[in-house]
């Protein structure tokens, strides 16, 4: 108790680290139900190493003397840049080929995924300076954010989160029943691009911000246990980010307490909280047929 109490106190070393990560945990699912709601949930797990694809790469065209922004010598701008061209462009074309009807939409996210991991590993074997600093960009280092990063991180997933509540009918709409959207003449492709371009963003910067292996787990996992206990898309939604934001809360005071990697200790909180969700909805539907 005595640390939990230190961590919520003002005073806190860590606390804009905390902060971060609880502001992850809680707007990353609200983007990842619309995954589970479109049947895409490999797609959480292919879209963060899709990102560090595009982080890896943006840093490469920099060191080779291809500057995407000339006058700015930080990396952050940069590899934000590359790693949401390649997330939007790989939603792009999965939606095209998914229109299309052209093979399994889960042979396609693994060969994206299989594709996506092999250029991340051969861009950073290509780089020939600065491989420290990007794996560190690849990994993310929440427990060293930057002040200036944590209110960016701050503003950016703010943004996101209310771009996904204002826009939640329409995005749902689209997601749900594409034809039904299209009949009354809504415009599906460009509410797909912005559906796009918001789980590009929140996918990049949580990236470079925690690593892709708790987005995958926010992403995802919150999403899914919500869907077991939820009717409708606002309790789903709303129940979502509040999973994710209680995993990241109780991922960060175990990791604290018992000095375990911050990452995977949130994934298995929330594999917890799923397991503990759908083990009670088993026991209830088997006590309704007594």
């Amino acid at each position: 108790m005595a640390l939990l109490l230190e961590m919520l106190s003002p005073d806190f070393l860590l606390r804009h680290a905390l902060y971060a990560s609880v502001a992850i945990g809680f707007v990353c699912p609200l983007v990842g139900v619309y995954l589970v709601l479109r049947r895409l949930v490999f797609l959480g797990v292919a879209l963060p190493q899709i990102s560090a694809a595009g982080i890896a790469f943006a840093y490469l065209l920099h060191t080779v003397g291809v500057h995407l922004y000339p006058h700015q010598e930080e990396e952050q701008p940069m590899a934000l840049t590359g790693s949401i061209l390649f997330v939007v462009a790989a939603l792009i074309v999965l939606a095209t080929l998914e229109r299309r009807g052209r093979g399994m939409v889960e042979g396609r996210v693994g060969a994206i995924y299989a594709a996506a991991a092999a250029a991340s590993i051969l861009f950073v074997a290509a780089n020939p300076y600065g491989e420290s600093t990007l794996l560190s960009l690849l990994r993310g280092e929440v427990l060293g954010v930057s002040l200036p990063q944590f209110w960016s991180t701050l503003a950016v997933y703010g943004g996101i989160a209310a771009c996904v509540l204002v826009l939640q009918k329409e995005f749902t709409f689209v997601s749900f029943d594409r034809e039904m959207a299209m009949t009354l003449g809504k415009n599906v492709a460009l509410w797909d691009l912005c559906l796009y371009l918001v789980i590009g963003l929140a996918i990049a910067f949580g990236v470079m911000t925690v690593g892709p292996l708790l987005v995958f787990g926010f992403l995802v996992v919150p999403p899914l246990a919500a869907r077991q206990i939820t009717r409708g898309m606002w309790p789903f939604s709303l129940a979502a980010s509040g999973i994710g934001g209680a995993t990241a809360l109780i991922g960060f005071y175990l990791s604290l307490r018992w000095d375990l990697p911050l990452g995977p200790t949130d994934v298995a909180v929330a594999c917890v909280i799923l397991a503990l969700v759908v083990a009670a909805q088993t026991c209830r539907s088997w006590l309704r047929r007594l």
